[in-house]
């Protein structure tokens, strides 16, 4: 069984829907992020960054990294097809679009919403922001190319990098504004959000909506 150290509302998100679509044995293992659990010596011994999510795996390896639990998930549950084929041109298109949206999306996130930690200069936090917003757009502009006809990434054919983006978008400043500039991604979005692994964990992340 895995064990998976989730909190509201985080990184958790993707790889609990991964978990629920391959309908793999998981428990969660509650954390308080306002209540500071994740800075507890005990999860500090599982993440010594002290940041949520992270996976034990069934033979006790513990994985952090949401997007690295993903690929491990569906490496292990290679029938639930939530990578296509390896060395395929559709599974290189996954790669290229997960990492990208890690460094730059994801990356983006965290200059905005923890725009202080990222120069000593306590006057630097507006402008940092603001680039970060710049950059976010910029990156879902890419984004939103990329899914042409939809309703997914790679067309017709669900994967990994579906949920993912799901995650980041839900964490947009103003996801009004954020889907009338990507209408392929909100239908991205609804798509992701209709399958039932995905109802069956929306309302544990996000009860009000």
């Amino acid at each position: 069984m895995y064990t998976l150290y989730w909190a509201k509302d985080s990184g958790a998100l993707a790889p609990q829907i991964l978990l629920q679509e391959c309908a793999a044995e998981y428990r969660r293992e509650i954390l308080d992020l306002d209540a500071g659990d994740q800075r507890q010596p005990e999860f500090l011994a599982i993440n010594p960054r002290g940041q949520v999510p992270a996976l034990v795996l069934e033979d006790g390896s513990i994985l952090t990294e949401s997007a690295a639990m993903m690929l491990q998930i569906a490496d292990s549950f290679a029938q639930a097809g939530l990578l296509p084929p390896a060395a395929s041109s559709q599974r290189a298109c996954v790669y290229r679009w997960l990492f990208f949206a890690v460094a730059n999306i994801y990356e983006a996130d965290l200059r905005i919403y923890y725009s202080d930690s990222y120069s000593a200069r306590e006057d630097c936090a507006g402008p940092i922001r603001d680039q970060a917003r710049l950059d976010m757009d910029a990156a879902w502009d890419l984004i939103e190319d990329q899914i042409g006809e939809g309703p997914f990434l790679l067309g017709s054919r669900y994967s990994l990098i579906d949920p993912y983006l799901l995650m980041l978008a839900q964490w947009h400043e103003d996801k009004s504004a954020l889907f009338t500039r990507c209408p392929r991604l909100q239908r991205l979005c609804d798509a992701v959000k209709a399958r039932p692994a995905c109802q069956a964990i929306w309302q544990q992340h996000y009860s009000d909506s």
